[in-house]
């Protein structure tokens, strides 16, 4: 699966708001290339995690996908922590690419990761990206509830 296959079913999900860094952005040299997805329907960004994020190099402290040579790319999903262990083969080298494991810094945390997704991965990352972009969706919607007193009726 191509990189711009992600990026295009992502961007395809309601209420996205997507960070893509570059140099003309006000964020750092480091995130330049990589992009960060949002659940936000007024497009600001939340004070939460994003529910995805795909990385396009190593960052310092976390170069165990090896993502210096070219044509690398990691796409990293939010999950939850109950799922990690279920999802992820957990016997995978950080760095094989084509297959959903625990990302190597952050699995604790809830993430799992896909290095160039390919025949084998595929199918299973794009589940979990919706599922990831539904989740938020549903924090953030109830956030809101407590908060306003609104209520969501067709919150799925």
């Amino acid at each position: 699966m191509s990189m711009q296959h992600i990026l295009d079913t992502i961007r395809s999900f309601d209420d996205i708001l997507e960070i893509a860094p570059d140099e003309r952005s006000e964020y750092p040299p480091l995130a330049w290339g990589d992009h960060f997805f949002y659940w936000s329907p007024d497009g600001s960004v939340p004070r939460e995690q994003p529910f995805a994020t795909l990385v396009t190099k190593d960052y310092p402290g976390d170069s165990a996908s090896n993502l210096a040579p070219a044509g690398r790319w990691r796409i990293n999903i939010h999950v939850g922590r109950r799922r990690v262990d279920e999802l992820a083969d957990s016997g995978a080298d950080p760095a094989d690419a084509d297959v959903v494991q625990p990302h190597p810094l952050y699995a604790r945390q809830g993430w799992v990761c896909a290095v160039v997704p390919g025949e084998r991965s595929t199918g299973l990352v794009l589940h979990l990206l919706e599922e990831a972009h539904h989740a938020q969706r549903r924090r953030r919607i109830r956030a809101l509830d407590r908060t306003s007193g609104i209520r969501d009726d067709h919150m799925p």
